[in-house]
């Protein structure tokens, strides 16, 4: 598939589509859990496989938003619940000693071989674009660091979190690489650590940083898609400046202002709260919140209806068609 025309042609398609971030329920509907799938490859295509073929009305298929594949692989600490998304425990590299000790990891390391399986097969199996996943840099960085820590650390101590930077970029960039060797559309890069940033420092140290990875590896194949759901607007300039295909924000900002400030002829997706919709609202409320966003947005070609973010386990699957039927209805 030529992704660049495909882009193209939901920007110039009067109609809405909608991608929304989201395999949890498909994992539900096998009767697994979610370390099923965060540990195998088969179980995950499944998995993305059955949430197509439940709710076909998505314009793409993405992979489980799992921000600790890359940092497990550096050699962090991962805490495997059976039914939530795994999470970083401790920090790897606390020092600058240990940033430049750390060895960047080859690509057959702990689970992400298990990703780029899932990724394979579910570009070969499902006949609409998959995205991949991965964690951009300085939100992987933040993980073998410490997330507080790094916050005062690129100003203390600058040169060390530049290392480590670039060590996770050239992590970053491989993994994205052979992503796009399993046939994958492209990748959603999740950055939301750079939503702590101002604009100014979001620029310095995350853009700077992902830009080289877009040039190197977007192209007529294969897009890349830039999420940051820290972003309430205050870096949406740095953030945009990387020339990706896609951006897609958060709950937290207001979508048409995010709209306003990116490109016409990227995809600006988003933003409906995983959580306080998708999961804890009734159908009806689901409804109104998907209809509220399509007419805020109406004015803007280049919208995708999606979630804010990842959509956690257990959303009900009757919100889950409230919210195709509201595109439905908006589309008809």
């Amino acid at each position: 598939m030529n992704i660049s025309n495909w882009i193209d042609s939901l920007i110039r398609t009067p109609r809405r589509v909608a991608i929304p971030i989201m395999t949890h329920p498909g994992i539900e509907l096998l009767g697994r859990r979610v370390l099923d799938a965060v540990t195998d490859g088969q179980t995950h295509y499944e998995a993305i496989a059955a949430l197509d073929r439940r709710f076909p009305d998505a314009a793409a298929s993405t992979v489980i938003m799992d921000l600790t594949v890359e940092a497990e692989a550096f050699g962090a600490t991962i805490h495997f619940p059976d039914n939530e998304v795994p999470s970083v425990t401790g920090r790897l590299a606390p020092s600058a000693a240990e940033i430049e000790a750390l060895a960047i990891p080859p690509l057959d390391t702990a689970r992400v071989p298990e990703y780029l399986k899932a990724c394979r097969l579910s570009a070969a199996g499902l006949s609409k674009p998959v995205f991949g996943g991965c964690i951009g840099p300085f939100s992987l960085a933040g993980r073998l660091y410490g997330m507080s820590e790094i916050m005062i650390a690129i100003y203390t101590e600058p040169e060390a979190i530049r290392t480590l930077l670039g060590k996770c970029a050239a992590f970053v960039k491989a993994y994205c690489g052979a992503i796009k060797a399993t046939g994958a559309a492209g990748v959603i890069m999740a950055e939301p650590a750079a939503g702590l940033l101002s604009d100014e420092d979001c620029q310095a140290w995350s853009s700077d940083y992902i830009r080289p990875i877009v040039e190197a590896l977007q192209d007529d194949s294969f897009a890349i898609i830039l999420h940051n759901c820290g972003n309430t607007g205050h870096c949406t300039r740095a953030m945009t400046s990387v020339g990706a295909r896609g951006y897609h924000f958060g709950n937290r900002i207001d979508m048409a202002a995010a709209l306003r400030d990116s490109p016409a002829d990227a995809l600006v997706m988003g933003n409906l709260d995983p959580v306080a919709v998708f999961r804890m609202a009734t159908p009806a409320e689901v409804d109104k919140a998907t209809s509220e966003l399509l007419e805020v947005t109406a004015d803007y070609p280049n919208f995708v209806l999606s979630s804010g973010c990842d959509t956690p386990p257990e959303v009900p699957f009757a919100n889950i068609e409230a919210f195709y039927a509201a595109l439905g209805r908006y589309n008809s």
